[in-house]
């Protein structure tokens, strides 16, 4: 039960008393002498896992909660426990006696060290009341002179409690005042997470009020002024709530007027507002304290001088109730002047108001003798978007999940509004340059980079990825260093590693004679998970091959952070062709087709994400085929026909040989059918010549996530992309494709002659995938998946996240299963694989399903999250997933 929905009076024979605010993230410090009920009314008043008790903590320690000479490793043991409370920003109750200073001074330092509000509630019972409940206790039996001692010690700590910290002291005097006391849980000040916008978020503006009602209209507001034309309040039509970042003063030309508007907004509820650097300077000066005069403070003195003293008294009292940052939109928004790293949000503390404030430095300055900021937005690494000001920036843009709205407005520069949650970034051109800047705007300042895109913390270690499509993916530790191992020595820059596909989930095996796969189980099992409709793409003699292609040399440069025309990779990250040349020309080749089709222009976006097959399988398997197959072929073609010569030789002596000769011609013509399948997928290239690229799949594009698009439009785009390609010598390949009606028998006989079609024509196979792409089922499995004859046979403790909730709609179905033909096998399996379908059809295919479907996932994640502008990091957060999942024990084969 939330103390929230606890009484403030549980009995109801006593008479109401006070309620007392406790914020709800907080240390609440309980002070009273031994004997006082501390630990009474902390069970009445507060959750069990709230309390920590140095009793308990002696007992844990000493197995005896009263054995006084454990108290030193108790308390260390609760200030352990404290701080770990305190760190994840639970409400923790102290239930100890406290009435000694430097037992308080501790649990201040705690608490401020984890940036949280100390709060006091003293219980004040007379002595005599303390001791006989103490001689009642038979479990705690106190020498005469505690009680007295603790007594005169919570005696001179009454009056000096808020001086040692604590921001709020509650004195209950009294058993009836206590007995009628409650606790009422208060909402940090920062903590509006209720608003969940829309939001316009305005940049730093500094006086210049006729710049900042051009911005609100643009962004739709509505004026409405005062009978002096003054705009006081501006309505959005739409319900959208303005939030300003601070510095509305100083430097410009009407600071009083901004300042006008601004509270008008904000006290009409169109509006909410952060304090700036300059707010609180001008503050304090309003207040009669000692400031220096400068950075544009004098402007704002001089315009405030020709106000009234009513409009100036309400200018303090805005003022002095500003709060440092707020948290919005349940937490998924950090609104503040200077920025603020993660730790620091929500929380309450002078030092998270001053880095709100001013930002922290790095303690040097520069050639104009400023300080140098602490570039803290390159490591931010948290969930919430981030907004503020305060260092003045030529244009505004995303830097790891934070953006500075600061555009210089008042130094001739823009005036800046991020509209959220659309991240669309809305400004107005500076009338004149109000005020000459100390130093240029900084170019490279937060936002004009990516900053630190990929770091050892974020991938090192045991991972979990949440996703939005299969909940949560778990990375085993040495998995994620192998990972590593390849990323950091073998792949692309990984700035552009946007996206690694899936492996692919083999049909369920066949128990048709004479073969090992076959499309019929495909079907069978797309219909038991409730997909009817299912396209066939013919699977290309090739290696997966991932392309980001780049309209122009600045497409990848706005996005990426790289220059150049693209890239393309295999599924391990590494650049798939040799020689940036030969790379050049293919994209070159793609990017010209692209155009022709109207893609770019179709899409809205400079670069576009592939997924395609690159052909011959040699290109990249050269030394695999050489070392391996080859050599089986060569090995069987140079032994086989002397075995069988021998053994012919034999027979015609009358030895009785038959049976083994027959088996020896059965191998050589195995091995016969396995080297003319192999060699099937080999041939000579040169340049762009014998070269062939088959795209099957638009994965993304500027702001779009188009990977859970049905399959017919992708194969439609894909198809323009292959006619625009040069028809004198093309070099982009068609994919056949065949729609099936899995609930219709001639549909589902029509795909399988096309199977049988493919293979007997030397093809691989095919891959048949739902035609929606992203489906999910019921969620419920039936005996069928678990044998491992649908296409999901997914067990939870092989997901790696075993316990996570499945997401609204049922689980996953798989993307797509692979059937391969019968003579592609050989290459699999071995050339005799035929004569061992019995033991291969015991093979497991449980834990490549999962693996299946877990990339599959975190592949749509990592699209979501491009797609979404975020921060690389967050991007290659899911992409190295994928390659870590890898490196999980496998059968190759499948």
């Amino acid at each position: 039960m939330t103390t929230q929905n606890r009484t403030e009076n549980p009995d109801p024979e006593l008479p109401r008393g006070r309620s007392l605010p406790v914020t709800d993230v907080s240390l609440v410090v309980l002070i009273g002498s031994s004997g006082s009920g501390k630990s009474t009314f902390a069970r009445r008043h507060f959750r069990p896992t709230e309390v920590v008790s140095s009793d308990f903590c002696r007992g844990l320690v000493a197995d005896d909660e009263n054995d006084q000479s454990a108290s030193a490793d108790a308390f260390d043991v609760l200030h352990y426990i404290v701080g770990k409370r305190l760190a994840a920003g639970r409400r923790t109750v102290v239930d100890a006696t406290n009435v000694q200073a430097e037992a308080r001074r501790q649990l201040i330092t705690i608490a401020r060290d984890h940036d949280v509000l100390p709060i006091a509630i003293v219980l004040d019972v007379p002595e005599g009341v303390c001791a006989e409940r103490n001689r009642t206790r038979p479990d705690r039996q106190l020498p005469a002179h505690v009680i007295p001692r603790q007594q005169r010690e919570l005696r001179r700590s009454l009056r000096g409690l808020e001086r040692e910290g604590f921001r709020k002291v509650h004195v209950l005097r009294g058993e009836a005042e206590i007995e009628a006391a409650g606790i009422r849980t208060e909402k940090r000040y920062n903590d509006l997470r209720h608003l969940t916008g829309p939001f316009d978020i305005v940049g730093d503006i500094h006086g210049c009020r006729s710049e900042l009602e051009t911005l609100l209209t643009t962004l739709g507001y509505r004026l409405e002024r005062d009978g002096q034309g003054r705009p006081v309040d501006a309505v959005h039509p739409q319900g959208r709530t303005a939030v300003f970042v601070g510095d509305l003063v100083d430097r410009g030309p009407d600071s009083p007027g901004v300042l006008r508007l601004v509270m008008g907004m904000v006290g009409a509820g169109h509006a909410v507002c952060v304090p700036g650097n300059h707010e609180n300077k001008l503050g304090r000066w309003m207040d009669g304290r000692k400031v220096t005069v400068s950075y544009g403070l004098q402007e704002s003195i001089d315009q405030l001088a020709e106000e009234t003293e009513e409009f100036r008294a309400e200018v303090r009292a805005f003022m002095r109730g500003l709060v440092s940052h707020y948290l919005l939109d349940e937490g998924r928004l950090v609104v503040c002047h200077a920025g603020l790293p993660e730790k620091y949000h929500g929380r309450n503390s002078g030092r998270v108001r001053s880095h709100a404030l001013y930002g922290d430095t790095t303690g040097e300055t520069d050639e104009y003798g400023l300080p140098v900021r602490y570039p803290w937005a390159e490591e931010y690494r948290g969930k919430a978007l981030v907004v503020y000001g305060h260092t003045p920036v030529p244009s505004a843009s995303f830097l790891n999940n934070t953006i500075c709205l600061d555009t210089g407005c008042v130094f001739g520069g823009s005036l800046t509004a991020l509209r959220y949650p659309e991240r669309e970034l809305v400004s107005v051109p500076a009338e004149q340059e109000w005020y000459a800047p100390v130093r240029p705007m900084r170019t490279d300042a937060p936002g004009a980079r990516e900053g630190r895109p990929l770091d050892l913390a974020d991938v090192a270690g045991r991972r979990v990825v949440e996703t939005a499509h299969h909940g949560r993916v778990a990375v085993r530790e040495e998995n994620a260093a192998a990972a590593l191992e390849v990323m950091s020595r073998f792949a692309l820059d990984p700035r552009l590693l946007a996206y690694l596909p899936p492996t692919m989930a083999p049909v369920a095996t066949s128990r048709r004679e004479g073969y090992l796969e076959h499309p019929e189980d495909a079907f069978a099992g797309y219909r038991a998970s409730g997909v009817r409709q299912v396209v066939c793409e013919e699977k290309h003699m090739g290696s997966r091959a991932v392309v980001l292609l780049a309209r122009d040399g600045a497409a990848l440069e706005k996005r990426f952070g790289v220059d150049g025309p693209g890239a393309i990779w295999t599924r391990t990250g590494r650049a798939f062709l040799d020689g940036t040349e030969l790379t050049g020309a293919v994209l070159d080749r793609l990017r010209t087709a692209a155009e022709r089709a109207g893609l770019f222009e179709e899409l809205a976006t400079d670069w576009l994400l592939l997924d395609a097959e690159l052909m011959p399988w040699s290109l990249k398997a050269v030394e695999l085929l050489r070392r391996q197959y080859a050599a089986v072929g060569a090995a069987a073609g140079s032994a086989l026909p002397q075995v069988i010569a021998a053994l012919t030789a034999g027979e015609a002596r009358g030895l009785p040989l038959a049976g083994l000769t027959a088996r020896q011609r059965q191998r050589a013509a195995d091995a016969e059918a396995f080297t003319a399948a192999y060699r099937r997928y080999c041939w000579p290239t040169e340049g762009l010549t014998g070269l062939r690229l088959a795209p099957f799949q638009v994965l993304a594009a500027e702001g779009s996530n188009l990977a859970t698009r049905p399959h017919d439009q992708h194969l439609a785009w894909i198809d323009r992309l292959v006619e625009a390609d040069d028809p004198a010598a093309p070099i982009l390949q068609r994919t056949g494709r065949l729609l099936v009606d899995t609930a219709d028998e001639d549909s589902v006989a029509a795909g399988v002659a096309w199977w049988e079609e493919l293979t007997a024509a030397g093809g691989e196979g095919m891959v048949v995938k739902p035609l929606a792409s992203l489906v999910r089922g019921d969620g419920r499995r039936s005996e069928e998946a678990d044998e491992g004859t649908g296409p999901d046979g997914t067990r939870d403790d092989e997901r790696g996240g075993a316990g996570a909730a499945v997401p609204a709609g049922g689980r996953l179905v798989q993307p797509g299963v692979k059937v391969r033909g019968r003579e592609y096998l050989r290459i699999i399996y071995g050339p005799d694989y035929t004569e061992h379908l019995g033991q291969l059809r015991q093979r497991s295919l449980g834990h490549k399903r999962s693996l299946a479907l877990r990339e599959y996932a975190l592949g749509l994640e990592a699209l979501d999250r491009l797609a979404a502008g975020e921060p690389l990091w967050r991007v290659h957060e899911a992409v190295f997933a994928v390659l870590a999942l890898e490196s999980e024990p496998v059968d190759p084969r499948l």
